[in-house]
């Protein structure tokens, strides 16, 4: 930056010298001038371009996001494929039209312990904050616990401190999933009262019952249950994800969650 204000500053004196002379020293002057300026305003293109770039890849990441959401609910459910495709793209941009997303890529991850995490290569350098979701087009990855400067740390949903509000797609009963402390792709959906029909093969969103994840994300289908107690159905889920093999993952902040948050201290 120092040099290039030097070379701008010689430029003028030089410019200034020779504005003193005769008629060709002026068609120099006017040439070099004209130089001068479509260089300048091709750099000043070119940074607006840069700070543009962050602006028009978060839109992407979100229309890539919304996407492969589409074709996952639309793998594992007819109900919406009826409607004209005008009808579904307003249909699944409203869903996550709070959120920002951002693309990132998996630097590091855990596998065999209790409270596995992941390492992600965004940081606040790239805008992520505490407490985003951590998904892919085929589920929920974790939370970010941890934030540096190009790096952040996410709590797996393979960890025993992490519970997702969830919920059946055919009855709408909601429960809590978790993690079954053993499998890279299964995990256990409780709480589920046994008034409602538990239906092998059935998909499980989640619920958007939460400040963190965005509603109706496809995470699993049911292909087993339990009574638990009399009282509750406990439901086994094979996950659409399966994290001994994923790589690529979004990033989801809800513009809104301290909103929702605020809202929610009043009260307690």
């Amino acid at each position: 930056m120092i040099n290039a204000a030097v070379f701008i500053i010689l430029e003028f004196a030089a410019l200034h010298l020779l504005s003193n002379n005769k008629s060709m020293q002026s068609f120099f002057i006017s040439k070099k001038a004209h130089a001068f300026m479509a260089n300048f305003w091709g750099l000043t293109q070119n940074i607006s371009y840069y700070f543009s770039l962050r602006e028009v890849n978060d839109s992407l990441a979100k229309d890539n996001f919304i996407l492969t959401q589409r074709l996952q609910e639309l793998a594992n459910t007819k109900q919406l494929t009826h409607l004209p495709q005008s009808t579904l793209i307003q249909y699944y941009k409203s869903k996550y039209n709070n959120f920002s997303t951002l693309p990132a890529e998996i630097s590091k991850i855990s596998l065999n312990k209790e409270h596995n995490y992941i390492i992600i290569n965004k940081g606040l350098k790239d805008g992520v904050e505490l407490e985003s979701a951590v998904l892919s087009s085929n589920g929920v990855i974790g939370i970010i616990e941890a934030v540096g400067e190009h790096y952040s740390y996410a709590s797996s949903f393979m960890n025993k401190n992490i519970s997702i509000s969830s919920r059946l797609n055919k009855t709408g009963a909601v429960g809590i999933l978790y993690w079954d402390g053993k499998s890279t792709n299964k995990a256990i959906l409780k709480d589920i009262p046994l008034q409602y029909q538990i239906e092998k093969g059935d998909t499980v969103y989640t619920s958007g019952y939460s400040s963190i994840f965005p509603k109706d994300i496809a995470l699993g289908t049911c292909y087993d249950y339990n009574i638990i107690n009399g009282s509750t159905y406990e439901v086994n889920i094979k996950l659409f994800i399966d994290f001994s093999s994923i790589r690529y993952v979004y990033i989801a902040k809800n513009n809104r969650k301290k909103e929702i948050e605020d809202l929610e201290n009043l009260y307690k």
